[in-house]
Protein backbone atom coordinates (compact mmCIF):
# COMPACT_ATOMS: atom_id res chain seq x y z
CA UNK A 1 0.00 0.00 0.00
CA UNK A 2 2.69 2.47 -1.04
CA UNK A 3 2.37 5.78 -2.80
CA UNK A 4 3.60 6.02 -6.38
CA UNK A 5 6.72 7.75 -5.04
CA UNK A 6 7.28 4.99 -2.50
CA UNK A 7 6.93 2.29 -5.15
CA UNK A 8 9.35 4.11 -7.43
CA UNK A 9 11.94 4.38 -4.65
CA UNK A 10 11.56 0.75 -3.62
CA UNK A 11 11.96 -0.28 -7.24
CA UNK A 12 15.56 0.90 -7.33
CA UNK A 13 16.49 -2.28 -5.43
CA UNK A 14 15.26 -4.32 -8.39
CA UNK A 15 17.79 -2.76 -10.78
CA UNK A 16 20.53 -5.36 -11.35
CA UNK A 17 23.85 -4.58 -9.64
CA UNK A 18 22.58 -1.18 -8.43
CA UNK A 19 23.91 -1.67 -4.92
CA UNK A 20 27.32 -3.02 -3.95
CA UNK A 21 28.33 -5.76 -1.51
CA UNK A 22 30.55 -4.91 1.45
CA UNK A 23 34.24 -5.89 1.34
CA UNK A 24 35.32 -8.63 3.76
CA UNK A 25 39.01 -9.15 2.88
CA UNK A 26 41.63 -8.88 5.63
CA UNK A 27 45.28 -9.77 5.10
CA UNK A 28 45.41 -11.65 8.42
CA UNK A 29 41.86 -12.66 9.30
CA UNK A 30 40.14 -13.18 5.93
CA UNK A 31 42.53 -13.72 3.04
CA UNK A 32 39.74 -15.16 0.94
CA UNK A 33 37.35 -12.29 1.67
CA UNK A 34 35.83 -9.99 -0.92
CA UNK A 35 37.83 -7.01 -2.18
CA UNK A 36 35.84 -4.08 -3.55
CA UNK A 37 37.34 -1.78 -6.16
CA UNK A 38 33.96 -0.03 -6.42
CA UNK A 39 33.63 2.20 -3.35
CA UNK A 40 35.32 5.60 -3.84
CA UNK A 41 36.99 5.90 -0.49
CA UNK A 42 40.57 6.69 0.51
CA UNK A 43 41.18 3.72 2.76
CA UNK A 44 44.71 4.47 4.01
CA UNK A 45 43.74 8.00 5.08
CA UNK A 46 40.90 6.84 7.32
CA UNK A 47 43.34 5.94 10.11
CA UNK A 48 44.83 9.45 10.00
CA UNK A 49 41.41 11.05 10.37
CA UNK A 50 40.31 8.65 13.11
CA UNK A 51 43.52 9.29 15.05
CA UNK A 52 43.05 13.04 14.73
CA UNK A 53 39.47 12.87 16.01
CA UNK A 54 40.44 10.66 18.94
CA UNK A 55 43.31 12.94 19.96
CA UNK A 56 41.97 16.40 19.20
CA UNK A 57 38.17 16.54 19.40
CA UNK A 58 36.47 17.19 22.71
CA UNK A 59 32.70 16.90 22.88
CA UNK A 60 30.81 19.46 24.91
CA UNK A 61 27.14 20.22 25.47
CA UNK A 62 27.23 21.92 22.06
CA UNK A 63 27.95 18.50 20.57
CA UNK A 64 24.74 16.93 21.82
CA UNK A 65 22.21 19.77 21.88
CA UNK A 66 19.94 20.98 19.10
CA UNK A 67 21.90 22.96 16.54
CA UNK A 68 19.75 26.02 17.11
CA UNK A 69 20.78 26.01 20.79
CA UNK A 70 24.50 25.63 20.13
CA UNK A 71 26.80 28.52 20.92
CA UNK A 72 29.10 27.10 18.19
CA UNK A 73 26.49 27.19 15.43
CA UNK A 74 28.27 29.91 13.44
CA UNK A 75 31.75 28.40 13.67
CA UNK A 76 31.34 25.60 11.12
CA UNK A 77 30.06 27.83 8.26
CA UNK A 78 32.87 30.30 9.05
CA UNK A 79 35.49 27.54 9.03
CA UNK A 80 34.09 26.07 5.80
CA UNK A 81 34.13 29.50 4.14
CA UNK A 82 37.76 30.05 5.16
CA UNK A 83 38.69 26.62 3.77
CA UNK A 84 36.96 27.34 0.45
CA UNK A 85 38.64 30.75 0.20
CA UNK A 86 42.08 29.20 0.76
CA UNK A 87 41.87 26.19 -1.56
CA UNK A 88 39.33 27.18 -4.24
CA UNK A 89 40.60 30.73 -4.94
CA UNK A 90 37.14 32.25 -5.49
CA UNK A 91 36.93 35.58 -7.31
CA UNK A 92 34.33 36.69 -4.82
CA UNK A 93 35.19 35.83 -1.23
CA UNK A 94 32.91 33.20 0.26
CA UNK A 95 31.29 34.25 3.53
CA UNK A 96 29.61 32.07 6.17
CA UNK A 97 26.27 33.29 4.80
CA UNK A 98 27.13 31.62 1.46
CA UNK A 99 27.45 28.20 3.13
CA UNK A 100 24.55 25.78 3.65
CA UNK A 101 25.37 22.67 5.66
CA UNK A 102 24.06 19.25 4.73
CA UNK A 103 24.52 15.64 5.79
CA UNK A 104 26.82 14.97 2.84
CA UNK A 105 26.92 15.84 -0.85
CA UNK A 106 24.27 13.27 -1.75
CA UNK A 107 21.90 15.07 0.60
CA UNK A 108 22.99 18.41 -0.88
CA UNK A 109 22.22 17.14 -4.39
CA UNK A 110 18.84 15.94 -3.20
CA UNK A 111 18.09 19.37 -1.76
CA UNK A 112 19.20 21.16 -4.94
CA UNK A 113 17.07 18.88 -7.09
CA UNK A 114 14.03 19.65 -4.95
CA UNK A 115 14.71 23.40 -4.92
CA UNK A 116 15.73 23.93 -8.56
CA UNK A 117 13.56 21.53 -10.57
CA UNK A 118 9.93 20.69 -11.01
CA UNK A 119 9.02 16.97 -11.05
CA UNK A 120 10.09 15.55 -14.40
CA UNK A 121 12.52 18.36 -15.23
CA UNK A 122 16.03 17.49 -16.40
CA UNK A 123 19.53 17.81 -15.01
CA UNK A 124 22.09 17.73 -17.82
CA UNK A 125 25.27 15.66 -17.38
CA UNK A 126 27.95 14.41 -19.77
CA UNK A 127 28.87 10.77 -19.55
CA UNK A 128 30.59 8.67 -18.39
CA UNK A 129 29.75 9.97 -14.93
CA UNK A 130 29.16 8.82 -11.36
CA UNK A 131 26.03 6.69 -11.58
CA UNK A 132 24.44 7.56 -8.23
CA UNK A 133 23.44 11.02 -9.40
CA UNK A 134 20.30 9.34 -10.73
CA UNK A 135 19.43 8.56 -7.11
CA UNK A 136 20.66 11.85 -5.61
CA UNK A 137 18.62 13.99 -8.01
CA UNK A 138 15.83 11.58 -8.87
CA UNK A 139 14.61 9.69 -5.83
CA UNK A 140 12.91 12.58 -4.02
CA UNK A 141 13.41 15.55 -6.33
CA UNK A 142 12.03 13.45 -9.22
CA UNK A 143 14.40 15.06 -11.70
CA UNK A 144 15.57 13.15 -14.76
CA UNK A 145 19.30 12.92 -15.37
CA UNK A 146 19.74 13.74 -19.06
CA UNK A 147 22.98 12.51 -20.62
CA UNK A 148 25.04 14.32 -23.22
CA UNK A 149 26.83 11.56 -25.09
CA UNK A 150 30.36 12.89 -25.26
CA UNK A 151 33.36 10.72 -25.93
CA UNK A 152 35.38 10.43 -22.72
CA UNK A 153 38.26 12.71 -23.74
CA UNK A 154 35.88 15.02 -25.60
CA UNK A 155 34.00 15.73 -22.36
CA UNK A 156 36.99 17.75 -21.14
CA UNK A 157 37.25 19.95 -24.24
CA UNK A 158 35.21 22.92 -25.46
CA UNK A 159 33.86 20.56 -28.16
CA UNK A 160 31.58 19.13 -25.46
CA UNK A 161 29.41 22.24 -25.65
CA UNK A 162 27.95 21.09 -28.97
CA UNK A 163 26.93 17.82 -27.31
CA UNK A 164 25.33 19.71 -24.42
CA UNK A 165 23.41 21.84 -26.92
CA UNK A 166 22.20 18.76 -28.75
CA UNK A 167 21.12 16.98 -25.58
CA UNK A 168 19.31 20.07 -24.28
CA UNK A 169 17.46 20.51 -27.58
CA UNK A 170 16.42 16.86 -27.77
CA UNK A 171 15.36 16.81 -24.12
CA UNK A 172 13.16 19.87 -24.37
CA UNK A 173 11.67 18.59 -27.66
CA UNK A 174 10.26 15.64 -25.70
CA UNK A 175 8.95 17.91 -22.96
CA UNK A 176 11.75 17.62 -20.39
CA UNK A 177 12.88 21.09 -19.38
CA UNK A 178 16.58 21.32 -18.50
CA UNK A 179 16.98 23.26 -15.26
CA UNK A 180 20.63 22.63 -14.41
CA UNK A 181 23.92 21.29 -15.69
CA UNK A 182 25.79 19.07 -13.27
CA UNK A 183 29.58 19.06 -13.48
CA UNK A 184 31.97 16.80 -11.55
CA UNK A 185 35.38 18.45 -11.18
CA UNK A 186 37.74 16.72 -10.46
CA UNK A 187 35.90 14.10 -12.44
CA UNK A 188 34.38 10.86 -11.22
CA UNK A 189 35.04 8.23 -12.65
CA UNK A 190 37.72 9.50 -15.04
CA UNK A 191 40.01 11.14 -12.45
CA UNK A 192 40.79 14.19 -14.58
CA UNK A 193 40.43 17.91 -13.86
CA UNK A 194 38.64 20.16 -16.33
CA UNK A 195 40.83 22.63 -18.22
CA UNK A 196 40.13 26.29 -17.55
CA UNK A 197 39.05 26.99 -21.14
CA UNK A 198 36.42 24.22 -21.03
CA UNK A 199 35.01 25.48 -17.74
CA UNK A 200 34.67 28.97 -19.21
CA UNK A 201 32.67 27.62 -22.15
CA UNK A 202 30.42 25.65 -19.78
CA UNK A 203 29.76 28.80 -17.75
CA UNK A 204 28.81 30.63 -20.96
CA UNK A 205 26.55 27.78 -22.03
CA UNK A 206 24.67 27.84 -18.72
CA UNK A 207 24.28 31.60 -18.85
CA UNK A 208 23.06 31.47 -22.46
CA UNK A 209 20.27 29.08 -21.53
CA UNK A 210 19.76 30.51 -18.02
CA UNK A 211 20.21 27.12 -16.39
CA UNK A 212 21.95 26.50 -13.08
CA UNK A 213 25.50 25.17 -12.93
CA UNK A 214 26.00 22.73 -10.07
CA UNK A 215 29.71 21.97 -9.78
CA UNK A 216 30.46 18.98 -7.56
CA UNK A 217 34.01 19.67 -6.37
CA UNK A 218 34.19 17.07 -3.62
CA UNK A 219 37.62 15.80 -4.79
CA UNK A 220 39.20 19.28 -4.82
CA UNK A 221 42.14 18.41 -2.52
CA UNK A 222 42.60 14.87 -3.87
CA UNK A 223 44.81 16.15 -6.69
CA UNK A 224 48.32 14.71 -6.87
CA UNK A 225 51.39 14.55 -9.08
CA UNK A 226 50.74 11.59 -11.36
CA UNK A 227 53.58 12.43 -13.72
CA UNK A 228 51.12 12.49 -16.62
CA UNK A 229 51.95 15.40 -18.96
CA UNK A 230 48.33 15.61 -20.11
CA UNK A 231 46.95 16.25 -16.62
CA UNK A 232 45.47 19.65 -15.74
CA UNK A 233 45.48 21.37 -12.32
CA UNK A 234 42.22 21.70 -10.41
CA UNK A 235 40.36 24.94 -11.14
CA UNK A 236 37.16 25.72 -9.26
CA UNK A 237 34.31 27.41 -11.11
CA UNK A 238 34.30 29.83 -8.17
CA UNK A 239 37.60 31.18 -9.48
CA UNK A 240 36.18 31.79 -12.97
CA UNK A 241 32.54 32.81 -12.58
CA UNK A 242 32.65 36.52 -13.39
CA UNK A 243 29.41 38.46 -13.97
CA UNK A 244 30.47 38.80 -17.61
CA UNK A 245 30.42 35.02 -18.03
CA UNK A 246 27.41 34.03 -15.95
CA UNK A 247 24.74 35.31 -13.59
CA UNK A 248 26.17 34.67 -10.11
CA UNK A 249 22.81 33.34 -8.91
CA UNK A 250 23.22 30.38 -11.30
CA UNK A 251 26.50 29.04 -9.86
CA UNK A 252 26.52 26.54 -6.98
CA UNK A 253 29.39 24.40 -5.68
CA UNK A 254 29.14 21.20 -3.66
CA UNK A 255 31.86 20.21 -1.22
CA UNK A 256 32.16 17.74 1.64
CA UNK A 257 34.29 15.60 3.92
CA UNK A 258 33.83 12.14 2.42
CA UNK A 259 36.70 12.34 -0.09
CA UNK A 260 39.24 15.02 0.90
CA UNK A 261 38.97 13.99 4.56
CA UNK A 262 38.35 10.24 4.06
CA UNK A 263 35.27 10.33 6.27
CA UNK A 264 32.16 9.43 4.31
CA UNK A 265 30.62 8.08 7.50
CA UNK A 266 30.57 11.55 9.06
CA UNK A 267 28.00 12.75 6.50
CA UNK A 268 29.11 16.35 6.29
CA UNK A 269 28.71 18.45 3.16
CA UNK A 270 28.18 22.02 2.01
CA UNK A 271 26.46 23.97 -0.73
CA UNK A 272 28.31 27.15 -1.63
CA UNK A 273 26.11 29.71 -3.35
CA UNK A 274 25.58 33.46 -3.61
CA UNK A 275 21.90 32.93 -4.49
CA UNK A 276 19.95 34.30 -1.51
CA UNK A 277 16.60 32.82 -2.57
CA UNK A 278 18.13 29.37 -3.07
CA UNK A 279 19.85 29.52 0.32
CA UNK A 280 16.49 30.21 1.98
CA UNK A 281 14.96 27.21 0.22
CA UNK A 282 17.90 24.97 1.15
CA UNK A 283 17.83 26.10 4.77
CA UNK A 284 14.17 25.15 4.94
CA UNK A 285 14.89 21.74 3.41
CA UNK A 286 17.89 21.20 5.65
CA UNK A 287 15.50 20.46 8.50
CA UNK A 288 15.70 16.91 7.12
CA UNK A 289 19.37 16.99 6.09
CA UNK A 290 21.36 18.78 8.80
CA UNK A 291 24.53 17.10 10.03
CA UNK A 292 24.39 16.25 13.71
CA UNK A 293 25.81 18.57 16.34
CA UNK A 294 28.48 15.95 17.07
CA UNK A 295 29.56 16.04 13.43
CA UNK A 296 29.62 19.84 13.58
CA UNK A 297 32.08 19.57 16.47
CA UNK A 298 34.37 17.30 14.45
CA UNK A 299 34.09 19.47 11.35
CA UNK A 300 34.98 22.62 13.28
CA UNK A 301 38.03 20.98 14.86
CA UNK A 302 39.40 19.80 11.50
CA UNK A 303 38.64 22.89 9.42
CA UNK A 304 40.00 25.31 12.02
CA UNK A 305 43.28 23.37 12.25
CA UNK A 306 45.14 24.64 9.18
CA UNK A 307 48.41 23.01 10.21
CA UNK A 308 46.76 19.59 10.35
CA UNK A 309 45.03 20.08 6.99
CA UNK A 310 48.32 21.03 5.35
CA UNK A 311 50.18 17.99 6.68
CA UNK A 312 47.27 15.61 6.15
CA UNK A 313 46.69 16.75 2.56
CA UNK A 314 50.38 16.41 1.72
CA UNK A 315 50.41 12.82 3.03
CA UNK A 316 47.09 11.98 1.36
CA UNK A 317 48.35 13.16 -2.02
CA UNK A 318 51.59 11.19 -1.63
CA UNK A 319 49.60 8.04 -0.76
CA UNK A 320 47.36 8.50 -3.79
CA UNK A 321 50.34 9.01 -6.10
CA UNK A 322 51.95 5.84 -4.71
CA UNK A 323 48.82 3.74 -5.24
CA UNK A 324 48.25 5.25 -8.68
CA UNK A 325 51.72 4.24 -9.81
CA UNK A 326 51.27 0.66 -8.59
CA UNK A 327 47.94 0.32 -10.39
CA UNK A 328 49.04 1.92 -13.66
CA UNK A 329 52.30 0.00 -13.82
CA UNK A 330 50.45 -3.32 -13.51
CA UNK A 331 47.76 -2.32 -15.99
CA UNK A 332 50.40 -1.11 -18.45
CA UNK A 333 52.37 -4.32 -18.06
CA UNK A 334 49.27 -6.40 -18.80
CA UNK A 335 48.11 -4.20 -21.69
CA UNK A 336 44.84 -3.12 -20.04
CA UNK A 337 43.81 0.27 -21.40
CA UNK A 338 42.62 3.14 -19.23
CA UNK A 339 41.89 6.84 -19.65
CA UNK A 340 45.03 8.99 -19.42
CA UNK A 341 45.55 12.51 -18.10
CA UNK A 342 44.63 11.41 -14.58
CA UNK A 343 45.79 13.30 -11.49
CA UNK A 344 42.81 13.38 -9.13
CA UNK A 345 40.41 11.21 -7.20
CA UNK A 346 40.79 7.56 -6.28
CA UNK A 347 40.17 5.75 -9.55
CA UNK A 348 41.10 4.78 -13.07
CA UNK A 349 38.55 4.27 -15.82
CA UNK A 350 39.60 0.97 -17.36
CA UNK A 351 38.57 -0.75 -20.57
CA UNK A 352 37.66 -4.42 -20.11
CA UNK A 353 35.74 -4.62 -23.40
CA UNK A 354 38.28 -7.06 -24.93
CA UNK A 355 37.43 -9.51 -22.14
CA UNK A 356 33.63 -9.40 -22.38
CA UNK A 357 31.93 -12.67 -23.36
CA UNK A 358 31.38 -13.01 -27.09
CA UNK A 359 27.92 -14.53 -26.76
CA UNK A 360 25.91 -12.64 -29.38
CA UNK A 361 22.63 -13.44 -27.64
CA UNK A 362 23.62 -11.14 -24.78
CA UNK A 363 23.08 -7.40 -24.87
CA UNK A 364 25.96 -5.05 -24.04
CA UNK A 365 24.82 -4.54 -20.47
CA UNK A 366 24.33 -8.28 -19.93
CA UNK A 367 27.89 -8.85 -21.15
CA UNK A 368 29.14 -6.39 -18.54
CA UNK A 369 27.11 -8.19 -15.89
CA UNK A 370 28.65 -11.48 -17.00
CA UNK A 371 32.24 -10.34 -16.50
CA UNK A 372 31.30 -8.63 -13.22
CA UNK A 373 29.89 -11.97 -12.04
CA UNK A 374 33.15 -13.75 -12.93
CA UNK A 375 35.12 -11.10 -11.07
CA UNK A 376 32.84 -11.50 -8.06
CA UNK A 377 33.31 -15.29 -8.18
CA UNK A 378 37.06 -14.60 -7.94
CA UNK A 379 36.61 -12.33 -4.92
CA UNK A 380 36.70 -8.90 -6.61
CA UNK A 381 33.81 -6.47 -7.04
CA UNK A 382 33.73 -3.97 -9.89
CA UNK A 383 30.46 -2.20 -10.52
CA UNK A 384 29.05 -2.93 -14.01
CA UNK A 385 27.30 -0.14 -15.85
CA UNK A 386 27.42 2.16 -12.86
CA UNK A 387 29.31 5.00 -14.52
CA UNK A 388 27.00 5.13 -17.55
CA UNK A 389 29.48 4.96 -20.37
CA UNK A 390 27.75 4.65 -23.73
CA UNK A 391 30.23 1.90 -24.70
CA UNK A 392 30.16 -1.47 -22.94
CA UNK A 393 33.10 -2.79 -20.97
CA UNK A 394 34.30 0.28 -19.08
CA UNK A 395 34.68 0.00 -15.30
CA UNK A 396 35.79 2.36 -12.54
CA UNK A 397 38.71 0.80 -10.64
CA UNK A 398 39.32 2.36 -7.23
CA UNK A 399 43.02 2.09 -6.34
CA UNK A 400 43.08 4.09 -3.07
CA UNK A 401 43.77 1.07 -0.88
CA UNK A 402 46.63 -0.19 1.24
CA UNK A 403 49.29 -1.83 -0.89
CA UNK A 404 48.37 -5.40 0.10
CA UNK A 405 44.70 -4.91 -0.79
CA UNK A 406 45.53 -3.16 -4.05
CA UNK A 407 47.98 -5.79 -5.25
CA UNK A 408 45.73 -8.69 -4.26
CA UNK A 409 42.73 -7.09 -5.97
CA UNK A 410 44.71 -6.53 -9.15
CA UNK A 411 45.91 -10.14 -9.01
CA UNK A 412 42.27 -11.26 -8.89
CA UNK A 413 41.42 -8.99 -11.80
CA UNK A 414 44.19 -10.47 -13.94
CA UNK A 415 43.23 -14.00 -12.93
CA UNK A 416 39.68 -13.37 -14.12
CA UNK A 417 40.47 -11.87 -17.50
CA UNK A 418 43.05 -14.58 -18.23
CA UNK A 419 40.30 -17.17 -17.72
CA UNK A 420 38.37 -15.73 -20.66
Amino acid sequence: MLSSRGKKSAGTFDIPWKYMPAPTYHKEKALGGLISFALAEHGPARDDIADYINNNVKFTTNSVCYGSMSTDKHRLPAAAAAHINKYFSPLQQVTPENIVRASGCSAAGNMLSYALTEPGDGVLVSRPVYGRFELDYGLQGDAEVVYADTETYEAFTPDSIAKYEEALKESEARGVKIRALLLVNPHNPVGRCYPKETLIQILKFCNKHQIHLVSDEIYALCVFDSGDPDAHPFVSVLSLATPELIDQDLVHVLYGFSKDFASGGLHLGFVVTHNTELRRALLALSRFHYPSSAVDTIGIAILEDEEFITKYTEKSRADLAFSYRIATSILDQEGIKYIRGVNAGFFLYIDLSPYLPTNESLGSREREYAIAKKLLDNGLFLHPGEEHCKDAGWFRLVYSHSEDVLREGLRRLLKTIKQQ
